[in-house]
C-alpha cells in the first residue's frame, strides 16, 4: 500500500516549492508525491541551455535542490515543523542532458526531527541518469 501525503504538507509543498518564482520560471512540476517518495518534471526550454540544446548545469543542480526539499517537506509533521532550507546540495554530473525533458526520484536516506539527506537522481525520459544528487536539509 502506498502512503498518502497529508493534505497540509502537500498544499505547502505545492505553495512554497512548486509555486515559488524559480519553480514555475522553469516550468517546474510534480509527478508524484508521497512521503519521503517525490518525482518532479522539468520540461526542455532553450532558456535553460548552455551550449546547443544541453541543459545548464545550474538548472539541473535547481532541479535537484527542489526535489530534496520536497522529499525533506514530504514526511514532516505538520503540527511541529514551522519550516526548512537546504544545507548543503552536492551534484554529479554523469552525462548531459541533451534536449530532453527531465524527472527526479528521491529517496529520503536519513530522517530526524532536525533535517534530512536525501538522494535525488535525475534522469532523462529513457531513465538515463544524468546527474546524482544528495541534499541535506535542516528542519525547524
Amino acid at each position: 500500500m502506498t502512503a498518502t501525503i497529508d493534505p497540509r504538507i502537500e498544499s505547502l509543498v505545492r505553495k512554497l516549492l512548486i509555486a515559488s518564482p524559480v519553480a514555475r520560471h522553469l516550468g517546474i512540476t510534480i509527478n508524484h508525491l508521497a512521503p519521503d517518495d517525490v518525482r518532479l518534471r522539468l520540461p526542455f526550454a532553450m532558456e535553460n541551455v548552455t551550449v546547443d540544446r544541453i541543459v545548464h548545469g545550474g538548472v539541473i543542480a535547481t532541479l535537484a535542490d527542489i526535489a530534496g526539499a520536497t522529499a525533506s517537506a514530504s514526511g514532516v509533521d505538520p503540527a511541529t515543523v514551522r519550516g526548512g532550507a537546504t544545507q548543503t546540495l552536492v551534484v554529479n554530473y554523469l552525462r548531459p542532458a541533451d534536449g530532453c525533458d527531465l524527472g527526479t526520484s528521491t529517496r529520503v536516506l536519513s530522517r530526524s526531527r532536525s533535517g534530512t539527506v536525501t538522494s535525488v537522481e535525475i534522469h532523462d525520459p529513457d531513465g538515463q541518469i544524468i546527474a546524482q544528487a544528495t541534499v541535506t536539509s535542516r528542519i525547524w
